[in-house]
């Protein structure tokens, strides 16, 4: 995925790049690189790292005057440990693991945090008709795209039975938030946050930064996910380079598609990127991804292989990335377009949305041009936040 793009401004840049990923109820979340580019006498930035929810996270900015770096990271560390402890499944005495081992018509007294991110799903949920679905996990392991991804559940899929039994233990509408007490309708049914929780984690390092520390100046991402304010170290509203979706490419071999700039007119930006590329194999001459749509009960083929969404928080584009990616392209678009949701695309050119993706040996070998390969499609509203500037 190289090179990488940058602005071709007087002055020498700062280049941060790095590469994520992270399983989204199958998907695979594109790498993104941030290039910062301006002028002399730029403010003091720091810029600090660290682990959370099975992937790192990375943060850059404007050091607040009397405040040493390290006090930052200790607010930043034990916000995320908080979220950790009410939302993540691999631990055991988290609350979000105490309910899915509940029975039916129990309940259980949950955080600030998961109200949100529950009331968060609700929505994505709603307005996407089920695509984006936190009880999907019965499905994914049915098919056996858990960990490991083979070909060999393809070649004998379960039978229409076995789908409708694992269907059955899907059940969002009938998990219930009652003021604080979280309840679910029937047994066995138990959420996975893991298609919302990081891009929630970033909305609230963002939020330690600025209430906390009044910092107006940052880029916070964790897996993937993205919330950018103010300006870079170099005076330049923050980008996000969008990379094509090349199956076997690298942190040092990538080739960069389009820039998202973030928006003059809010000064912010909250931006999710999901692709299926990565945790797919190809069938019958068909690419399938890992990733399962709830409503069918089936994998999807012939999905964008790339997804970035721009929304109120990153929370909300984390799980509208991951809905659009569980969708077959043209019903992905159309409900982006018909939620008036800001959203780019990444598809095979001419309509080749079956066909199999480049690698990266193909592309070197042929001395091509990924943009021969790929097509970049926004919504109406994309194209306005990014005044239809590809580039």
């Amino acid at each position: 995925m190289k090179p990488l793009y940058s602005s071709l401004l007087p002055c020498s840049g700062l280049s941060y790049n790095w590469s994520t990923s992270k399983v989204l109820i199958g998907s695979i979340v594109l790498s993104g690189s941030v290039i910062m580019s301006g002028c002399d006498q730029p403010p003091t930035y720091d810029y600090i790292q660290g682990e959370t929810m099975g992937t790192s996270y990375h943060i850059s900015f404007q050091n607040p005057k009397g405040v040493e770096q390290q006090e930052i990271q200790q607010a930043i560390d034990k916000r995320l440990q908080q979220i950790n402890l009410s939302m993540s499944t691999y631990i055991k005495d988290s609350t979000i693991s105490k309910f899915n081992r509940l029975g039916a018509g129990e309940s259980i007294s949950v955080d600030p945090d998961f109200i949100k991110v529950m009331s968060d799903s609700k929505q994505v949920y709603a307005q996407s008709g089920g695509a984006f679905d936190p009880t999907v996990m019965p499905l994914i392991n049915l098919w056996g795209f858990g960990t490991v991804m083979t070909a060999e559940r393809l070649q004998n899929p379960p039978n229409d039975s076995e789908i409708a039994k694992a269907k059955a233990l899907l059940d969002f509408k009938g998990v219930k938030l009652d003021g604080d007490k979280l309840i679910k309708d029937k047994p066995d049914v138990a959420l996975d946050f893991s298609a919302i929780a990081k891009g929630y984690g970033v909305d609230v390092i963002a939020e330690v930064l600025h209430k906390d520390y009044k910092i107006n100046n940052y880029m916070v991402e964790i897996g993937g996910e993205v919330s950018t304010s103010g300006i870079n170290q170099k005076g330049q509203s923050w980008q996000i380079a969008i990379d094509a979706p090349i199956i076997d490419s690298t942190v040092s071999e990538r080739y960069t598609l389009a820039a998202i700039r973030q928006p003059t007119s809010t000064n912010n930006m909250h931006l999710a990127t999901s692709g299926n590329y990565r945790n797919s194999i190809v069938f019958n001459g068909r690419r399938y991804s890992h990733t399962i749509d709830p409503t069918t009960g089936q994998p999807i083929a012939g999905g964008a292989p790339s997804v970035s969404v721009i929304a109120d928080t990153v929370s909300l584009a984390d799980a509208w990335a991951t809905a659009l990616t569980a969708m077959p392209y043209e019903k992905a678009l159309a409900t982006a377009t018909g939620h008036h949701l800001a959203v780019l695309f990444v598809i095979p050119k001419d309509g080749k949305i079956h066909d199999e993706v480049p690698s990266l040996e193909e592309i070197k070998k042929n001395k091509a041009d990924p943009l021969a390969y790929w097509e970049v499609v926004e919504t109406p509203a994309m194209k306005s936040l990014r005044g239809g500037n590809l580039k």
